[in-house]
């Protein structure tokens, strides 16, 4: 369901810019567009070390969880037993 919003959404956006969409004649400096290009790589960069940083909390966070399912799973299927009994 949400693809198909995604996709009419994507064919009303193509359509909109296509019919509204004006000629511009204008220039983009080279010095503006490595200024961009620095900005996305120290963004890309940032996030890199901010992952690195806090891997082993987001490790240790997910194993919790599995631990926790795994205990719980483990709980449910010893009540079972025991009422089998």
């Amino acid at each position: 369901m949400k693809l198909r919003a995604t996709a009419k959404f994507i064919y009303f956006l193509l359509g909109f810019t296509l019919l509204f969409g004006m000629t511009s004649y204008a220039y983009i400096d080279p010095a503006t567009t490595s200024y961009l290009i620095q900005i996305v790589a120290g963004v890309v960069i940032a996030t890199g070390a901010t992952v690195g940083i806090f891997w082993k909390k987001i490790k240790l966070s997910f194993r919790r969880k599995r631990m926790e399912h795994l205990e719980q799973s483990l709980k449910k299927k010893a009540e079972a037993d025991e009422k089998r009994k």
